[in-house]
């Protein structure tokens, strides 16, 4: 695979080894909030675009929707090597940039104005960029454009689509939350919900209680972020991950338990939330991000200044 047109090296940061890190791709649209030059972008075309980003190379950007969770992997990536100077399982992050190098200088100087640890940057004219994420080894991709998230589900890699919103930053540790079906597992279930209603997919949970159920989009992302919380005590871990389940714990929680046993996946804390909506329990864990396939959901998450990302 050809590398992108032009990946500049980040050298103030130590580069990581792509086949042990969990490397993350994230697009300038969904790590700094980049609307008003979109709209420019769109409106004008890309030479005014480009003339207006050479203009303003020196102001940083305002954080956008992904910022807070690569400074919370940032923030576990120094907790590992305090422990363990030598270890290789960090997380990597690169930028994905459809921007011609000369109007991507901005990007750069603001990840340098917030001490961001962006390992390379890749200025991409391709129209689909996505084609370079197995080559860097991606394990989760970041974009605020449908068409490049869904490209990205193609192509087997995790991947999600953020809303641009204001976001708190959250404090450390990283927490992730994970919506159960169609994002960790597969939407077998949901399938059968849509076809027999909630009785038919109660008795199906039911009658396949003992069969893990099929691995949803995300689910190797997740097992990567469990296999770097493993690292630590659950008392000292600086990651920290929920499962949170339109699932009714009472009729459906079993199976979704037992498969996260089978994986080896552990979860801190799961909330089966019975067809309730998600937004309180998300506006008390403070995620850095949540990760569902339902649009409901994401709302009810950006509702209450929830970092969201939707899983198409």
């Amino acid at each position: 695979m050809a590398e992108p047109e032009s990946t500049v090296i980040n050298t103030d940061v130590k580069q990581k080894d792509p086949s042990e890190a969990l490397v993350i791709a994230v697009t300038t649209r969904a790590i700094f909030n980049l609307e008003e030059e979109h709209k420019l972008y769109l409106e004008k075309g890309k030479e005014e675009y480009t003339r207006h980003q050479q203009a303003n190379q020196d102001k940083p950007l305002p954080p956008g929707t992904a910022f807070a969770f690569i400074q919370a992997a940032q923030y576990v990536n120094k907790k590992i090597l305090e422990s363990n100077p030598a270890e290789k399982d960090l997380f990597d992050i690169l930028v994905l940039s459809n921007n011609s190098p000369e109007s991507g200088v901005r990007i750069i100087n603001s990840a340098k104005h917030y001490g961001l640890e962006i390992s390379k940057f890749c200025f991409v004219s391709d129209e689909d960029s996505t084609q370079y994420l197995k080559s860097h080894g991606v394990k989760l991709f970041l974009s605020a454009d449908r068409i490049d998230v869904c490209n990205a589900l193609r192509r087997g890699v995790s991947a999600a689509l953020v809303f641009q919103q204001e976001v708190q930053a959250p404090s450390t540790p990283l927490r992730v939350v994970f919506d159960g079906d169609a994002v960790l597992f597969s939407d077998e279930t949901d399938q059968v919900f849509q076809e027999q209603g909630l009785e038919g997919a109660v008795q199906y949970e039911r009658a396949m209680e003992a069969v893990p159920m099929g691995e949803g989009p995300l689910k190797a992302f997740a097992m990567h972020l469990g296999k770097i919380r493993k690292k630590f005590s659950q008392e000292k871990s600086p990651i920290r991950t929920y499962l949170v389940t339109a699932r009714s714990g009472r009729d459906m929680g079993i199976r979704a338990i037992k498969t996260l046993r089978q994986w080896g996946l552990a979860i801190d804390e799961a909330f089966f939330m019975d067809g309730a909506p998600k937004g309180p329990i998300l506006a008390q864990i403070q995620p850095h991000i949540f990760f569902d396939d339902g649009l409901h959901n994401i709302q009810g998450a950006r509702d209450v200044g929830v970092p969201s990302a939707w899983v198409p």
